[in-house]
């Protein structure tokens, strides 16, 4: 008995330590599709962890094995606790208002309207539903009670390219181009880094909670892969594609570097806190965020605060700000704009599912932000992530402060044990920041709005792989339409993914 009580803490432990690594101005955010599959990766530890522990007695609570072709096809694929994982995601997308291909930005395309919004186009679409990536997890039993090491190295790929995710480089390649001329991009907190999806170890204990080290996806980040009705899809979701909510205002702080994180759950109540380590006038300042949540009867919530210092949004460069970079010691190969701003944020979510009555699942969630002036300024010259230089700043942005609100709502539906239907609204609510109080699209501090619609359905023809179709609508109006070519989208898209 007292060795099923050691696996079952182990597992537990794993479980935790998976949570915490599942994760979402524009990036992707890994959806909760990942969580499935770590949970097979779970599974897959655990039998490895059955091997080198020797024969087991099987009682009446414990699992039944899986049957022999489902363990040889998972097992493969981790040893001594390490495990190899990842996704491929790739479909085939229409819009009526689009942007060439991007060969580097996550999304690929603009699945919802951009500023760079132009003329009809048929692409290739990477990323439609998941960010596609490989990745290592590992766990390792330390022999004291039920604690146990982990680990997390993760990369996302562009499947159309074959290149490694790079949100800055994306806007490096627009760079003096015209606005109806670019491709399609967006800034990231995916910079072409080796492990630019997470890189961080610690311990983890089922009693005591789990303790991580190094770079982390944030807490709301984090709760978006459970709280969006689209999981966290690319082309479907905004808040997804966009990652202003999962960032708390920008998509690059949506995973801190040289963060530590704790996560502890005590019955059906949880909690947890994130902080970056930083240097006042540098990049990273020091971020924070808490939350806690419950988890009761198919009701699940959570509320999170956070406070960024030092948030980059980054942008290409206009044809003028090209033209001063000679002067300035500054290549355009390598430079961006950017503006900086302390961020305040706090977010509401709820998720109730049906399962006892109906297969369905319905979801909420609001975030407000604050967008205030930096208390310290960051200078021209500094080094972002990923190696870009920032060569323009403005860190005089908000002298008037600027409020952001993000709601959405949405269900999903599953009438076969196979397909999952979804539905989802999102919209985005922007105060006036201008002195003038407008609400028009002369400036793009005027109040504005996102009205954002999408339809998917997804058919999982085995637990790995999966063929979707969906449409997304998309309409901008007022502030947040100032200097938008078009101010709505039609996108169809159908894919494929694989997980292993």
């Amino acid at each position: 008995m007292q060795e099923f009580n050691l696996r079952k803490s182990i597992l537990a432990a794993i479980g935790a330590s998976v949570a915490l690594g599942c994760a979402p101005a524009i990036v992707l955010a890994d959806n909760a599709s990942d969580i499935q599959a770590l949970k097979d990766q779970v599974r897959a530890m655990q039998q490895k962890i059955d091997q080198l522990s020797g024969p087991q007695t099987v009682t009446g609570t414990t699992a039944a094995p899986a049957p022999a072709p489902a363990k040889k096809e998972t097992s493969a694929l981790t040893f001594a606790g390490v495990t190899l994982y990842g996704t491929v995601d790739v479909g085939i997308a229409y819009m009526t208002h689009g942007a060439p291909l991007s060969q580097t930005w996550a999304p690929g395309l603009p699945y919802f309207i951009q500023s760079f919004s132009n003329h009809s186009i048929l692409s290739a679409g990477p990323n439609g539903l998941s960010q596609s990536k490989v990745g290592l997890s590992g766990v390792e039993p330390l022999g004291v009670g039920d604690w146990t090491g982990v680990f997390r190295l993760e990369t996302g790929f562009d499947p159309t390219s074959g290149r490694l995710t790079d949100g800055p480089g994306s806007l490096v390649a627009n760079n003096g181009v015209a606005v109806a001329n670019r491709k399609s991009a967006g800034d990231s907190s995916r910079a072409g880094q080796p492990f630019q999806g997470a890189a961080y170890a610690g311990v983890s204990s089922a009693t005591f909670g789990t303790l991580t080290f190094g770079r982390q996806n944030t807490l709301m980040s984090e709760a978006l892969s459970k709280y969006d009705p689209q999981l966290q899809s690319n082309a479907f979701s905004p808040i997804a594609l966009q990652g202003t909510a999962g960032g708390f205002g920008v998509t690059q702080d949506r995973i801190f570097d040289s963060s530590i994180k704790y996560a502890l759950a005590v019955g059906p109540v949880h909690a947890a806190i994130i902080h970056e380590f930083g240097s006042d006038g540098y990049i990273p300042e020091q971020s924070n965020e808490v939350s806690v949540g419950a988890d009761v009867a198919g009701l699940s919530l959570d509320a999170i605060y956070g406070k960024v210092h030092g948030a980059v949004a980054a942008s290409s460069l206009s044809a003028a700000q090209v033209a001063t970079l000679p002067a300035l010691g500054y290549s355009p190969s390598n430079s961006l704009a950017a503006t900086i701003s302390d961020n305040t944020g706090y977010g509401a979510l709820a998720r109730y599912d049906m399962k006892q009555w109906v297969p369905v699942k319905l979801y909420a969630g609001w975030e407000r932000i604050k967008f205030n002036n930096p208390d310290h300024s960051i200078p021209a010259g500094t080094q972002d992530i990923g190696g870009y230089t920032l060569a323009v700043v403005n860190n005089a942005a908000y002298n008037i402060q600027r409020i952001l609100q993000i709601s959405w709502a949405g269900v999903r539906y599953s009438p076969l044990p196979q397909l999952d239907l979804s539905a989802a609204y999102y919209q985005y609510n922007q105060k006036s920041n201008n002195a003038s109080g407008c609400r028009n699209n002369s400036a793009a501090t005027c109040a504005g709005e996102l009205h954002d619609a999408s339809l998917v359905a997804d058919y999982h023809w085995t637990k790995r792989f999966d063929t979707y179709a969906g449409v997304n609508y998309s309409l901008i109006q007022n502030g947040l339409s100032a200097g938008y070519l078009f101010t709505s989208d039609w996108t169809p898209m159908v894919g494929v993914r694989f997980n292993f």
